[in-house]
């Protein structure tokens, strides 16, 4: 048999294999890995893509909590392993697209992963003390114009997409804030309720149960949940940098395995248990997004984050 030949038949044997291993997949556990701790968003959201995969597959799929290095270390552990489909990630694109950009030593890059489908996105907000002046985005503008870097505005970390949104704020208004890190949103929010902050960016979830006045959204359109709070964008400030997340392969999975996950997200997405949690979370009416549309995403997400942790001042 000349080699072209060898190659042609060895080349439809892979393709065969792949076929059944699509075909069976899967034929054991799987495991989810959740890059954040126990009752976030992201893992609540990963119990029920698990039963739901479990129930439609008939395996046990399960959810192993790895928080770390702001997500860094259960990614870079789905980065690394073998794309066969039994080790996956739910988790927020942040630490695939951002911390690659903040972390050198991550040790993978947005390529280092398969898209299988977005299940989730979070508008970010700003909140403010009881009985603050600052009503509305103007306010807010014109306060820091007022004291150029005085404002205290709480950020739930270096580099979080609440600070990448007051980076971009600042950058449009041609103002500058203090922007005070916090190890999260609840501390955040408690130190914003007391007065130690002039007002503090969070993410939605972590705002809407606190009870303080929101002056605006960093989104594209106003949430379904809380149509009353404005948008930056409608106040003259076209701030919204994304921040959404999803299911997660390795690079490198058979297109078939990816396909029969992709078939099953969008499934489940549509159950009532995810939709509790899409209420629950204050989802904006774009959440989902299959693979095609995740990695589009992913791609945009990139490009509009680059530039802004460029702006990152070194601590």
């Amino acid at each position: 048999m000349r080699q072209g030949a060898i190659i042609a038949a060895i080349a439809m044997g892979l393709a065969s294999a792949t076929g059944v291993a699509a075909q069976n997949y899967p034929e054991r556990v799987v495991q989810i890995i959740v890059p954040a701790t126990p009752g976030s968003s992201a893992d609540i959201l990963g119990r029920v893509l698990a039963d739901g995969l479990s129930a439609q597959f008939g395996k046990p799929v399960i959810v192993v909590n790895k928080p770390g290095a702001n997500g860094v270390l259960g990614t870079a552990d789905v980065a690394r392993a073998n794309p066969d489909g039994y080790m996956l990630m739910h988790g927020a694109t942040y630490s695939v697209t951002v911390q690659p950009l903040t972390d050198k030593d991550a040790g993978y890059t947005v390529k280092s992963f398969t898209p299988i489908c977005q299940t989730f996105k979070n508008d970010q907000v700003i909140v403010v003390p009881p009985n603050s002046p600052l009503k509305a985005a103007k306010d807010i503008v014109e306060a820091a114009k007022q004291k150029p870097g005085a404002l205290n505005v709480g950020i739930p970390g270096i580099a979080t997409i609440p600070h990448l949104a007051m980076i971009q704020l600042a950058q449009q208004a041609k103002v500058e804030f203090n922007n005070v890190p916090f190890k999260g949103p609840a501390e955040e929010i408690q130190n914003t309720r007391s007065g130690q902050l002039d007002f503090s960016a969070v993410p939605l979830t972590a705002a809407a149960g606190s009870g303080l006045a929101m002056p605006g959204l960093f989104a594209a359109t106003r949430n379904p949940s809380l149509p009353d709070v404005p948008t930056f964008k409608e106040q003259g400030y076209d701030v919204a940098p994304l921040s959404f997340g999803g299911l997660f392969g390795p690079a490198g999975m058979p297109a078939d395995v990816t396909h029969k996950l992709e078939g099953a997200c969008i499934a489940i997405m549509k159950n009532d248990a995810a939709q509790r949690v899409v209420k629950n979370t204050f989802q904006p009416a774009d959440y989902f997004a299959d693979a095609a549309g995740f990695t589009r995403n992913l791609a945009t997400d990139v490009a509009e984050k680059t530039p802004l942790v460029a702006l990152l001042k070194p601590q």
